[in-house]
């Protein structure tokens, strides 16, 4: 097969170009799954909200966050002072519509800054929003209220439980700040980042931006650059088609060239090796075989590692792993599938192109013989000799067809039975709150990559052996050392003796054969004269007549045509110089 193979390198500029766009096909398939996830997570659950640190914030929401942490240096590094005073009206209202009043605009952060910061004020933000807002606020306002004077009750009853923490002058780690920020501890990172983006919506609220129009705007924008990924894909996909098809097309005219100019060369000594149903086959069908196994294999040979290994790592980096095993029962089920067929039909592909050359053979021959049948009334035996071939390569391929037709349906019971299990896993997750239901259908899509790029595997795997039985018959074609060639210093027909044929003490023997089929055979025949050979059937005459234009080489003796041997000359002018009627 490697052989076979070979013939690429004329090739070799669509095949690089083919691999640089597999690459980028498989970057672009990889990272679809990571904007369903963004889309779902983030546009729809956390209204376009990515991150749990604000855009803009009051700056008296800041001061109120930094009573609650210890890295206010850090924080406040991340984010720019504004107000109406330091800013043009234009700029000012670029971020917000607003009463007057002093914000923080977060800073251009790379990505490892972004994380740390999120992780920084996560915590103090949702305990000064908790302190600030909704029904945690009015428990712990409760609670405060419970020990203060009645008279002084009703003047804190319309301020918030912030706000009366920082009145009463007490120290903000009281014990129920510390009751807080130990449930905020105990919450998943999931539900911490949900409920940290709560805040931020909070405040984004009391600042004045329009939450719906900055969800839809996100939702938007992603699925403009989903889209955008998606139409990469497509168009790599087919480019990658397209020039496969083309690499493979080429690759099986250039075979069935050699494969046509090898036999050309064939002395009738060849020809005996292989039947010319058989030489028809090898040139027709199985180099059609080798070309629909290059159309896929590129896309397996590189793509399926690619998305298998990164949908796979994909899962363990972005995407919630504690469902990885489910891609691991997902494999065993495909590959335990795949070797079961793999076991039962592999001899059936092998025996396939020997009985297609039988069945060439025996229709050749009862097409090429038909006046003889005709003639000796043979209508019968042959008609039933064609139905055994015929019927013997239709049970083969009915049951390959039947395995073959069988393992689709199985891989895609396993596949939707996966699908299943992760929705059933990762509802309860959702439920519990250890991952989001972005991530859940996220993680879907990478383990079908995952399935897909072992499937697609497999399937090669089926169709190899099949394409490498057609490479070898291909090659015995191609390795066939000819018995009769031309010699290295050829010789020059001698003008003066045009027409005239010469046997010296020639004697001949076929190849395979003990006893010579002629011996000593001398005789001159001249130009302008009729020589007939004359004997009984199997005497020797066809093959006294083979000899000259060297269908055969002489075993001993020469054979002289114009005053030259015949081995001492190029085969196309001895043969341009003969007119033979057989």
């Amino acid at each position: 097969m490697i052989r076979v193979l070979a013939n690429l390198r004329k090739s070799w500029i669509s095949i690089i170009t083919i691999i640089i766009l597999l690459c980028i096909q498989a970057v672009a398939d990889l990272s679809l799954p990571d904007y369903t996830s963004k889309i779902v997570n983030i546009g729809i659950q956390q209204g376009g909200i990515e991150n749990s640190s604000p855009e803009v914030i009051r700056k008296s929401s800041m001061d109120d966050v930094l009573l609650f942490t210890e890295d206010d240096e850090k924080i406040l590094d991340s984010y720019t002072l504004i107000s109406k005073e330091n800013l043009d009206e234009k700029d000012y209202e670029k971020y917000l519509e607003l009463e007057h009043q002093e914000l923080y605009i977060l800073n251009k952060l790379d990505e490892e800054d972004q994380d740390e910061l999120n992780d920084i004020i996560a915590k103090p933000l949702m305990i000064a929003y908790n302190l600030s807002y909704g029904e945690t606020e009015q428990t712990i306002k409760n609670k405060i209220l419970e020990n203060i004077p009645e008279g002084y009750r009703t003047q804190l009853e319309d301020k918030t439980a912030l706000e009366i923490l920082k009145s009463s002058g007490e120290e903000i780690d009281t014990e129920l700040l510390k009751d807080a920020e130990e449930q905020i501890s105990t919450l998943p990172e999931s539900m911490l980042t949900q409920a940290a983006v709560t805040a931020v919506k909070e405040e984004y609220k009391q600042i004045g931006i329009n939450l719906d129009d900055y969800q839809n705007n996100y939702i938007v924008l992603t699925g403009l650059q989903m889209l955008g990924v998606a139409f990469i894909s497509v168009v790599t996909a087919v480019l990658i088609m397209l020039l496969s098809s083309r690499v493979a097309a080429k690759l099986g005219r250039t075979l069935r060239d050699r494969v046509f100019k090898k036999v050309l060369n064939f002395s009738t000594g060849e020809f005996k090796q292989f039947s010319t149903a058989s030489l028809i086959t090898r040139s027709t069908n199985d180099v059609q075989q080798i070309q629909m196994l290059i159309t896929i294999l590129f896309r397996v040979v590189i793509y399926a590692p690619i998305m298998g290994i990164g949908g796979f790592l994909k899962v363990l980096t972005t995407s919630n792993n504690t469902m990885s095993w489910i891609i691991g029962v997902a494999i065993f089920g495909v590959l335990f599938v795949v070797m079961n067929l793999f076991i039962i039909a592999m001899p059936k592909f092998k025996k396939l192109q020997n009985l297609i050359d039988k069945l060439n053979l025996v229709s050749r021959e009862i097409l090429t013989g038909l006046p003889v049948i005709r003639a000796f009334n043979k209508e019968k035996a042959e008609e039933s000799r064609f139905e055994k071939a015929n019927k013997d390569l239709m049970k083969t391929n009915i049951f390959v067809n039947r395995a073959m037709s069988l393992m689709m349906p199985t891989l895609m019971l396993i596949m939707n039975g996966v699908t299943l299990l992760i929705i059933w896993v990762g509802g309860k997750n959702v439920d519990t709150g250890i991952m989001q239901v972005g991530d859940m259908m996220a993680f879907m899509q990478y383990t079908m990559q995952v399935i897909m790029s072992f499937l697609m595997i497999s399937m090669v795997s089926i169709m190899l052996p099949r394409a490498s039985v057609s490479a070898k018959r291909i090659n015995e074609v191609l390795d066939t050392k000819l018995s009769i060639n031309d010699p290295k210093n050829p010789k020059e027909f001698d003008e003066s003796k045009k027409g005239l044929v010469e046997f010296k003490n020639v004697s001949f023997k076929y190849p395979d054969a003990d006893e010579y089929m002629l011996t000593n055979i001398n005789f001159t025949a001249k130009p302008g004269e009729t020589t007939a050979i004359i004997g009984s059937t199997g005497s020797g005459k066809s093959t006294v007549i083979n000899l000259i234009p060297r269908l055969y080489d002489v075993s001993e003796g020469e054979l002289l045509v114009d005053g030259v041997n015949v081995k001492d000359v190029k085969q196309k002018e001895l043969r341009e110089r003969i007119g033979f009627v057989p």
